[in-house]
């Protein structure tokens, strides 16, 4: 789920690697999608293009394919690995990164990017906000979504003493916190530091969501349901924003 390319070996090798997770849980997939079919509206009005910038495997757009029927949607990523297998899933995948050249896009050209767990694996976010409002029309939307520092378990967590799920401190091993997989997390947002960001980055935020996460451990999942009522204690946050 890459879109800004690594420097060589390290994180380049680590997301070549087919082994690393490239696509996160359905609930969140449909919490956002079911956010873009309301601001888009219906195909009949006209068809609108939207990218699903860091695509990974394509499973995300292809859990909001049926929501946005009519629309045009296009996966994107700088990976090899997950573009080959996104192609499985999506008619249209493509090769791209968020630096360097850019985006193989003209400018105002998309009306929605999808840009789901991404924002956390980049180097420079700056930029990376900086070419998606470059791709989007005036009054384009952002849905962005990325895990939350401050959920509700990572608040007791640290308290404990313990490293906030979410947060790696390397890419060979999980060090000091929960959890099994290395996901490659290289930045970490609370639902106040994800809003100030994104506004400061040219965008006007219409909405913050939460979503739950698949890793939390089946007892609490009931708790992890709840906290998203409150967006700044749930696991994942779902984050609308215009271009403006």
């Amino acid at each position: 789920m890459t879109t800004t390319a690594p420097a060589p070996g390290g994180l380049r090798d680590f997301y070549e690697d087919p082994s690393v997770p490239v696509a996160s849980g359905t609930p969140r997939s449909l919490r956002q999608a079911r956010m873009l079919a309301a601001a888009l509206g219906p195909a009949a009005a006209g068809p609108r293009t939207v990218l699903d910038i860091g695509c990974g495997d394509g499973t995300a757009a292809a859990t909001a394919a049926p929501l946005l029927a009519g629309h045009r949607l296009v996966g994107v990523d700088w990976s090899q690995d997950a573009l080959r297998r996104a192609h499985a899933r999506l008619p249209y995948a493509v090769r791209g990164e968020l630096g360097g050249g850019g985006l193989p896009f003209a400018t105002a050209s998309a009306d929605a990017v999808l840009f789901s767990e991404v924002v956390e694996h980049l180097t420079d976010p700056d930029s990376a906000l900086d070419e998606i409002r470059r791709v989007l029309r005036p009054g384009g939307h952002l849905m962005l979504s990325t895990p939350n520092l401050a959920a509700w378990y990572n608040r007791a967590l640290l308290l404990a003493g313990v490293q906030p799920v979410f947060s790696e401190v390397s890419l060979r091993a999980i060090h000091g916190r929960p959890g099994k997989e290395v996901v490659g997390h290289l930045r970490l947002y609370t639902a106040r530091a994800l809003r100030e960001f994104v506004t400061a980055s040219g965008f006007e935020v219409v909405r913050l969501a939460g979503a739950p996460f698949h890793g939390v451990p089946r007892p609490l999942r009931p708790l992890d349901r709840l906290a998203c009522a409150a967006p700044s204690l749930s696991s994942i946050l779902l984050l609308h924003a215009r271009r403006t």
